[in-house]
């Protein structure tokens, strides 16, 4: 019994750090862009506007990084 009295405030210390971090987390903006990081691996690092995909996609002439012949 009396190791609840040191357990009981100790689980909601720990609770109540977990709520500050989570708030502080996206107070800062841990959370605005879920989806950038997944997308931008699927584009190649030389084309900073990532709009290869994009000229692909409509038709467009996209030229290669080398021409044998």
């Amino acid at each position: 019994m009396p190791a609840l009295y040191i357990m009981i405030p100790v689980a909601l210390l720990i609770v109540a750090v977990a709520i500050y971090v989570f708030f502080w987390a996206v107070d800062s903006g841990q959370y605005d862009d879920l989806d950038g990081p997944a997308h931008s691996i699927l584009f190649d690092d030389q084309d900073p506007s990532h709009q290869a995909g994009v000229d692909e996609a409509l038709g467009k002439a996209v030229p290669s990084e080398k021409k044998i012949g």
